[in-house]
């Protein structure tokens, strides 16, 4: 596997990504061209929740995705099982 476009370190089990902007739950900005439509992904057991737009990873600090590699743990989109 390879690493996803980005990963965010966030504090809260529900975020927000619309591609630019800044993140609910995490810290990082991109431009409004770069953007999608803004949707509500949540991180379960796995610890982590990529979105399905823009491949961002969101890894919930403290849980079991934080501090692993990324490049060896599955896509898990919202709502997806394993």
């Amino acid at each position: 596997m390879i690493q996803p476009p980005e990963t965010t370190l966030v504090e809260t089990t529900r975020v927000s990504c619309d591609g630019a902007g800044a993140i609910r739950g995490g810290a990082a900005y991109r431009p409004a061209a770069l953007g999608h439509p803004r949707v509500w992904l949540e991180i379960d057991e796995h610890g982590y929740v990529d979105c399905g737009y823009c491949d961002r990873r969101f890894v919930l600090k403290g849980g079991p995705a934080d501090g692993a590699d990324q490049a060896s743990l599955p896509d898990i989109a919202s709502g997806a099982s394993l």
